[in-house]
């Protein structure tokens, strides 16, 4: 693949594995979405309790915004529709191993869905390029999971929004700005990569 073809407009990462007929493509989009999937779900296992609240500290957000992101808001958010609808089914691949509909944290998986579109569509227009803008496609993505997240939280637990807010994003602050610190070294690197090898 050219460099000019890598610096296109509208390409995210998934774009640069190579297809070369349309059946071929949809295998090849079928194989991304399901991995992101399983990415998303076995980074979920990844879980830290926070004292006083029932939102742990996981690897789930980072890799569904790094699958939005890599995968464009189509695909990211067919990747992200699977992993909801297969935790729904009873696979245990929510955080700390649940499963089902429901529960204080399933307003955080509905809200993925909808950051999945977010970041992709930011991606398809260079968000993921530099580490500034890779900083900013993060940022609005943590602001949907949280934007759907909290409140989901308050309705599920009766907590008030202020004490949803304390206990299901404030904790997660910092490491959401260590998660966007590692998408802003990452994403930009893998497009400089990708410009070498093309």
């Amino acid at each position: 693949m050219s460099t000019a073809a890598l610096t296109r407009p509208g390409a995210v990462l998934a774009d640069l594995l190579p297809a070369a007929t349309a059946t071929r493509a949809r295998v090849r989009d079928a194989a991304l979405v399901a991995g992101g999937a399983v990415l998303t779900g076995v980074a979920a296992q990844i879980a830290l309790p926070i004292p006083g609240s029932p939102v742990p500290v996981t690897g789930q957000t980072f890799a569904a915004l790094l699958v939005g992101t890599a995968l464009g808001a189509r695909r990211g958010l067919a990747s992200l529709a699977l992993y909801a609808a297969v935790g729904m089914a009873g696979v245990p691949w929510f955080a700390e191993g649940r499963s089902g509909p429901g529960g204080a944290t399933f307003g955080y998986v509905l809200g993925m869905l909808l950051a999945s579109v977010v970041v992709g569509a930011l991606a398809r227009r260079g968000g993921d390029r530099g580490t500034l803008r890779t900083a900013g496609t993060m940022a609005a993505g943590l602001a949907v999971i949280y934007a759907v997240g909290v409140p989901y939280l308050a309705l599920s637990t009766g907590m008030s929004f202020g004490q949803a807010l304390a206990a299901g994003m404030v904790p997660f602050l910092i490491g959401d700005a260590l998660k966007a610190a590692l998408a802003m070294g990452a994403l930009p690197t893998a497009w400089k990569l990708a410009g070498r090898r093309g």
